[in-house]
């Protein structure tokens, strides 16, 4: 077991003569890098040609990074075919969704249904894990790399058919799941179906489908068709390595692979962070809530960073480069939710082709004065000070926010309604909420075991499968607060509507007669009353405020018993409910039918987390980031993390010892932090 936070990151030696991986290697050293990935897109090096395997130049680096102490996270090389290969066998490329038939190029580039491809990685990942399982550097698998993408070829097409025939046993069920009565589309043989592509079923892109349950098939078959490739691959590494774990690289909140199906296939959950250009403060919401993400696929368990850029980016159209302090402030921000190991990509710049400019520790003059070289050098050593304290802590919540990919491609394939609302940027401005509360949230699948949790918060939980509406009444019973929204509980897990009264409706108290939609600058004002609970345990109609609402408006007529708890300012439904809260059992079921902004969100998120007292130490400052990482022992770490701009000045609310300076902390001291400022306070019984 490693003795602090792993560190370190990409590392391509095989682009550069040997005289260049001692300079490297001091350079490590100085910066305090411990680990190393390596052979991550190295195929057509180790495997110059289908008959022909070449390890000299691989045993080198890795006997390398090992006389140095250092860690190897050993790659197999399948996220990117070699020119010989996709030559060999053109199946293995991809057809895209236009029907084209690709040639050699890129990454992503291979077919996860070619039996050739299948064949050809595994050998490689055999032949991998037989010469290195066991070498005493290698702490690590890491398969292929950022899965993604999706092929559309006949090869996939009569994998898709294989798919569906064990989801659904007969035509009979799967006619019925896709509503084939439609539009004439009842199937009477297998080999009728056809991938939804543009060619078929789709019209002006992925997100715009005629049949949405074929679609969603489609998507889920793909995520599991490329997840085939890592299990093939895993289990040829572990026909020589029954221990050293085994992993891939997610991308987040990533759209194309459902990782919570793929759970349950890794040893070590890890991803890539490399959240999207917006303010500081919405970054920073943006990566807690990723990372509470890839906990939430983990089961809980501590997660790795494998990447993330050390300045800047090189595939956006603007590419800023990360400010002063911002590098160790994300680096203890992914630490603080659960980061046992935070890696760069990458350790020395390419010298050519599309990542050439792409950040790295050391950049192209390969010199150790630079701004980004000192400050992961200074990382490196106050993580070297923190050592393994934080190792294995997780971090405790009781508020889940739920994240469905079946509800995320649902919702953003559905016509009718408002084709601007966004699942994901809907589910990360509820997260803000609780985020800027300082609230702990795990971010989890409905598939979650709910008994941990007094809140549960579920945005755009659109489609209900297995036997979530129970479970989520039975969470609320027993004296949970469930929060929902708009397009909540609508369809089953074929993605059609339910007949009759939704699963939801009776928990909720409410019935969906009607859902208006307007433009994105179209505003309705809802006015809230959230003056806190009254003497009666009602609400207190005292203190509203009114917040604009936009994109879609759901008209709800109340069951009896249901309190309004927010109405609708404008249109012909002025005065109606526009948020609901029905008591049931000792809990409440909440329901926002509208697209409140940022603050209406965030006062119904505040009324729950205070009646439960979850509100979060300084939920009053919003640059400033508090999150507990608990030992099974009872040790508590403490991060304080500063995303403002200005310097803050704050009381401490518990007593402690900085492990990063050996400061002492009492219980009521001024805290005076700057810009990018952090504190990682190891409490005090």
């Amino acid at each position: 077991m490693s003795n602090q936070v792993r560190y370190g990151g990409d590392y391509n030696p095989e682009q550069w003569p040997k005289d260049v991986w001692e300079d490297d290697h001091r350079a490590f050293d100085e910066a305090g890098i411990t680990t190393v990935t390596v052979g991550v897109f190295a195929w057509a090096h180790l495997q110059p040609a289908e008959d022909r395997y070449d390890f000299s130049t691989l045993d080198a680096i890795v006997d390398r990074a090992a006389q140095a102490g250092r860690e190897v996270v050993l790659a197999t090389p399948s996220g990117a075919m070699p020119p010989w290969l996709a030559r060999a066998y053109p199946d293995a490329c991809r057809v895209d969704f236009e029907g084209r038939r690709h040639v050699f190029g890129q990454r992503h580039n291979h077919c996860p249904s070619s039996p050739d491809f299948r064949r050809l990685s595994v050998e490689l990942a055999s032949r991998l894990a037989q010469r290195y399982a066991g070498h005493p550097a290698v702490v690590a698998w890491h398969v292929g790399n950022e899965y993604g993408g999706a092929c559309y070829c006949p090869l996939c097409a009569a994998a898709f058919r294989v798919w569906l025939r064990e989801r659904y046993g007969t035509l009979d069920r799967l006619n019925d799941a896709w509503n084939a009565t439609f539009w004439s589309h009842t199937y009477t043989d297998w080999d009728e179906i056809q991938p939804p592509t543009m060619l078929s079923e789709h019209w002006r892109g992925p997100h715009h489908t005629a049949f949405q349950g074929t679609t969603l098939d489609y998507r889920r078959f793909m995520s599991d068709a490329l997840l085939g490739g890592f299990v093939a691959e895993k289990a040829a590494i572990r026909a020589h390595d029954a221990t050293t774990p085994v992993t891939t690289n997610f991308m987040g909140l990533y759209q194309p692979v459902d990782y919570h199906r793929w759970a349950p296939h890794l040893d070590l959950v890890t991803w890539d962070n490399y959240p999207p250009a917006d303010t500081p403060l919405r970054t920073a919401a943006r990566m807690a809530a990723t990372h509470a993400a890839m906990r939430g696929v983990s089961g809980g368990a501590p997660i790795w960073v494998m990447e993330q850029t050390p300045s800047i980016t090189a595939s956006r159209d603007v590419n800023p480069v990360k400010r002063p302090g911002v590098l160790a402030l994300w680096t203890w921000q992914s630490v603080a939710h659960g980061a046992d190991a935070t890696l760069f990509f990458q350790l020395r710049q390419s010298r050519g082709a599309c990542e050439k400019y792409h950040g790295a520790v050391i950049d192209h003059s390969g010199r150790t004065d630079t701004r980004v070289f000192r400050e992961a050098s200074a990382l490196g050593s106050s993580l070297k000070t923190l050592g393994d304290g934080v190792l294995g802590a997780r971090t405790p919540a009781r508020v889940a926010l739920l994240l469905d990919w079946d509800s995320w491609w649902a919702v953003e394939m559905t016509d009718g309604y408002n084709r601007h609302v966004s699942y994901v940027q809907t589910l990360l401005q509820y997260h803000r909420a609780l985020w800027s509360a300082n609230a702990a949230v795990d971010v989890v699948p409905v598939t979650a075991d709910l008994a941990g949790y007094d809140v549960v918060v579920a945005p755009l939980l659109h489609l209900l499968k297995g036997d979530v509406a129970e479970r989520l009444t039975a969470f609320v019973h027993r004296g949970g607060s469930l929060v929902t929204t708009f397009y909540g509980g609508r369809v089953d897990e074929d993605d059609n509507a339910f007949l009759g009264e939704p699963p939801l409706d009776a928990l909720l108290g409410v019935r969906v007669e009607e859902t208006d939609s307007a433009a994105p600058d179209v505003a309705n004002p809802v006015t809230l009353r959230l003056g806190g609970p009254g003497t009666d345990g009602a609400i207190d109609w005292n203190g509203s405020t009114t917040h604009p609402a936009t994109l879609v408006f759901e008209l709800l007529v109340p069951h009896d018993g249901t309190e309004v708890v927010g109405t609708y300012g404008a249109d012909f439904y002025a005065g109606t409910p526009a948020v609901t809260r029905a008591a049931r059992g000792e809990g409440a079921a909440w329901h926002v039918g509208t697209g409140l902004d940022d603050d209406g969100v965030a006062r119904v998120l505040r009324h729950v987390l205070d009646q439960h007292g979850l509100m979060g130490p300084h939920a009053d400052e919003p640059a400033l980031e508090v999150v507990d990482r608990v030992q099974p022992d009872g040790t508590r770490y403490r991060f304080v993390l500063h995303h403002g701009s200005t310097p803050l000045t704050v009381t401490s609310e518990v007593e402690g010892t900085d492990a990063l300076t050996g400061r002492v902390v009492r219980r009521g001291d001024t805290l005076t932090l700057a810009p990018a400022d952090v504190l990682v306070l190891q409490e005090t019984p």
